[in-house]
């Protein structure tokens, strides 16, 4: 509820704040952000009684505005790559959104709450709704038995599921990050546009796609609060409480509601930095119940003197044989770069196969979007 409120709190100053705007240059709606051909970026702000503001975002820190005449701030940055960022203002020290932009991202807590600025290009990218066949997005509310209260996830359904009453499909379990939601994966992610589009390149065989929310114990209707960031205390929520879940409710309740191919050759488990690790630690703990594991942007903390490398290690013959692949993908730039490349020189060390895979970047949606189109190819083999 705190949550919903401050949130609330957030889009009613935004709608305040709009209204000013409107009538700021003789009642010109100001343009923000303003995206121009070569890629660079205006932002506009009207707040004629700041004294200092910032735009920070994902494209390269902060930048500082400039203050008109007509109490307008203003500042350009790039060019940009084409591609989807996040972004928000800093008015004297108060964080707030861009009241000219209607394009927000939410999460499960506030700090994620962001603009999203788009620049695009005349071709459509790899995550943009193209004209092919699409699959639906699923919303299922349950009752965790394990976690004791009332929980929803999301679920993708491949084209042509409804059509082919025959037919079974594999799982992939998609995890998300710390601040994130059950419907982060398909709504900054894109994952359903990126598997719509590989699916029609036919770059990938149809399956069903999972996700979930990721704060073990959390109810639906929670508002973040008593949720640890990433590192520090509890991992996200109770872990030992969302791999319960996971695996005693969501597994179960996928498989009794889905046509699914029921075995551990055709489930996956994928995620992202929190959800990164969670899929490490559930995946290779749970090598009876997944053989296809991507960790994207995490590491799993420790050597191999911690688990689930501990037993790995005691058996790594039987392990290599259980994983079909474990891919682990990291951007050089990312502050999880050390432990991702400390999880994968673990795995070295106890002869445990796997790929890492480096590349550019930091710590955003850019980076996962891109792992998970490249992975997807390699799911199911």
């Amino acid at each position: 509820m705190k949550l919903f409120l401050l949130t609330f709190f957030l889009f009613l100053l935004t709608l305040t704040t709009a209204s000013a705007q409107a009538g700021a240059q003789g009642g010109t709606a100001i343009v923000s952000p303003e995206v121009a051909k070569d890629g660079r970026v205006t932002f506009r702000l009207l707040a004629p009684k700041a004294s200092l503001v910032t735009v920070s975002g994902d494209f390269g820190g902060d930048a500082k505005m400039k203050k008109g005449e007509d109490g307008v701030w203003s500042v350009t940055v790039g060019p940009l790559e084409p591609e989807e960022y996040v972004y928000y203002y800093l008015l004297d020290s108060v964080r707030m959104l861009d009241p000219n932009n209607a394009k927000v991202k939410t999460g499960y807590v506030t700090s994620t709450t962001t603009n999203l600025l788009h620049v695009s290009t005349k071709e459509p990218a790899f995550y943009d709704v193209q004209d092919v066949p699409h699959g639906e997005i699923h919303t299922l509310l349950y009752k965790s038995k394990s976690n004791g209260v009332t929980r929803e996830l999301t679920v993708y359904v491949p084209p042509g599921y409804d059509e082919n009453p025959g037919k079974r499909y594999p799982v992939l379990y998609l995890l998300h990050g710390f601040a994130n939601d059950h419907n982060s994966w398909h709504r900054y992610g894109r994952a359903n546009d990126i598997l719509d589009n590989l699916l029609a390149k036919k770059a990938i065989d149809p399956f069903l796609v999972v996700m979930p929310l990721g704060y073990g114990g959390a109810h639906i209707d929670g508002d973040g609060t008593g949720i640890a960031p990433e590192g520090a205390g509890r991992l996200g929520g109770d872990a030992d409480l969302y791999q319960r879940d996971l695996l005693e409710d969501i597994v179960p309740m996928i498989e009794k509601k889905y046509r699914t191919i029921a075995d551990r050759k055709h489930r996956a488990i994928v995620g992202f930095s929190m959800g990164g690790g969670q899929a490490g630690r559930y995946g290779l703990g749970n090598l009876n119940i997944f053989s296809y594991i991507g960790i994207m942007s995490a590491g799993l903390g420790g050597g191999t003197n911690t688990e689930p490398l501990k037993t790995l290690a005691a058996d790594p013959k039987k392990a290599n044989e259980q994983i079909s692949l474990l891919w682990i993908a990291c951007g050089r730039q990312d502050f999880a770069f050390n432990g991702a490349k400390t999880l994968s020189d673990s795995l070295k060390q106890i002869n445990i196969k796997h790929s890492f895979v480096e590349t550019e970047g930091e710590h955003h949606w850019r980076v996962w979007r891109r792992y998970l189109r490249d992975l997807s190819p390699l799911l199911f083999k």
